[in-house]
């Protein structure tokens, strides 16, 4: 089971994001998120692909993600 989202989002200043907009929006990105890779994870292992193979590539998608602060 996907954890729910975080009780609060920390900025780089490690302060907790308080935009009542930035939190809604950043909690519906985790829902949908959460439900993107739960679908492909079920998808892919009833396909035949082994859960912890699954897990490998999907941690490896995380890895990397690159910073749009850093892009351009």
């Amino acid at each position: 089971m996907i954890p729910p989202p975080p009780a609060t989002w920390p900025q780089a200043d490690g302060a907790p994001i308080s935009c009542r907009e930035k939190l809604r929006m950043l909690a519906e990105t985790h829902a949908e998120l959460a439900q993107a890779l739960t679908d492909a994870f079920e998808d892919a292992v009833l396909m035949g692909v082994d859960e912890q193979a699954m897990r490998h590539i999907l941690l490896g998608m995380v890895e990397g993600l690159e910073s749009p602060k850093r892009a351009g």
